[in-house]
């Protein structure tokens, strides 16, 4: 039997009933810089390279109550955006926040992923964050979806791991058997819950984790009610996780904090582990990872529709002709001492400082004839996202 309709309807009624995320309002700009929203700096990831353009179109498929779409215009001042959700009542928050901040108007609509092909035209950017996972169908969203991205385009999506959330699904279910037939009365599930972190032993798993974890957010019911009474939610692991990427027909770029994917990370201390690992497909390999380290409890990555334009830079001459510019993600410039894209503190050698500030106009080889500095070391400052490169003439 299809209930598609009756688990869309009660997702809408939650988020109605709980607007979420529940960000406060603000009459500036949203604070902070997630360079996923910015499309310089993830189409750089993604591809190696700054973007041929910045006038695109983005679409933010599953907006909620528009922080995400706050940061997409902001960060994005050329680019037109359109952000679509379930709930009229996010949306309505959505469209206050974005006018709150001062951000320029966007196209919102109240629709579901299933039937994005009522939007016109295609999308340059996608962005997808916490809705696939809430769909009674998540492969029929995401191929809704891909559908609509333009060729050479970028996707960006953010979905669940169940190793992470384990103590979160055993909650969800305590709830709903205590709930009985009140289950769907979100209010009351709020109640429930808190009533049963309440009443468990200190030393409890679940209340461990919940402190451990997530109890500053949950202090807001909004959050509580999307965590653990959420009327549909599908956890993935890396084998159903590709299972899903393999049915949007799109390319997997690359998981967005690759850092976390490195099994060095975790084997470091024993090099034989490493090269028996060796052997194992990349797919093995996430998996193997994700096996020994079980805290994950998302998973936010890139898909990209064919062709997607990549370049390595392994080519020396290419590299040197390369023009290079200071990324937006990087924090604290000018300093010898900045925060990266994800907020990490990097002491910049004299010549990094000296290589970056002369960046923006000259290439890479004419920088390096007054920068004592070797083509490794700005292949490291590239792979740290603080420089955006364009091709140049060879």
């Amino acid at each position: 039997m299809d209930t598609t309709p009756d688990i869309s309807a009660a997702v809408r009624r939650l988020y109605d009933t709980f607007p979420f995320p529940p960000d406060p309002l603000s009459d500036e700009p949203p604070p902070g810089y997630n360079w996923r929203w910015s499309w310089p700096d993830a189409y750089n990831f993604c591809t190696g390279q700054k973007p041929p353009k910045l006038d695109i179109r983005i679409l933010d498929a599953g907006c909620g109550t528009g922080s995400s779409t706050d940061y997409l215009i902001h960060l994005n001042p050329e680019a037109s955006v359109t952000a679509i959700d379930l709930s009229e009542g996010a949306l309505k928050v959505a469209q206050e926040r974005c006018r709150r901040s001062g951000a320029r108007e966007a196209d919102f609509r109240h629709l579901s992923l299933y039937d994005a092909a009522e939007l016109e035209g295609e999308f340059d950017l996608i962005n997808c964050v916490g809705v696939l996972h809430h769909l009674p169908d998540p492969i029929r969203g995401i191929q809704a979806l891909a559908a609509k991205l333009a060729a050479g385009g970028v996707m960006h999506i953010f979905v669940y791991a169940e190793l992470g959330r384990w103590e979160i699904q055993l909650m969800q279910r305590a709830i709903g058997l205590l709930q009985g037939p009140q289950k769907g009365d979100y209010p009351d599930g709020v109640k429930v819950g808190r009533q049963i972190f309440a009443s468990l032993p200190e030393n409890n798993r679940l209340v461990k984790y919940e402190k451990q974890r997530w109890a500053g957010e949950n202090q807001r019911d909004e959050c509580f009610a999307d965590m653990y009474v959420h009327p549909q939610e599908i956890d993935y692991n890396i084998e159903t996780l590709f299972q899903l990427i393999d049915a949007s027909g799109l390319e997997f770029i690359g998981f967005s904090n690759p850092g976390y994917w490195q099994l060095e990370r975790l084997l470091g201390k024993a090099p034989e582990l490493i090269e028996r690992a060796q052997g194992l497909t990349e797919r093995e390999l996430y998996r193997l990872i994700e096996l020994l380290d079980t805290e994950i409890t998302h998973y936010e990555f890139f898909l990209g529709k064919k062709p997607v334009n990549k370049i390595d830079w392994s080519d020396d001459r290419t590299l040197l002709a390369a023009i290079p510019e200071l990324s937006g993600c990087m924090h604290g410039w000018p300093s010898q001492q900045v925060f990266d894209c994800n907020y990490q503190l990097l002491n910049l050698s004299s010549a990094e400082f000296e290589f970056l500030q002369a960046c923006n106009t000259k290439t890479v080889g004419e920088i390096l004839a007054d920068v004592e500095m070797g083509l490794d070391e700005v292949r490291s400052i590239l792979s740290k996202q603080l420089i955006l490169l364009t091709p140049g003439k060879i």
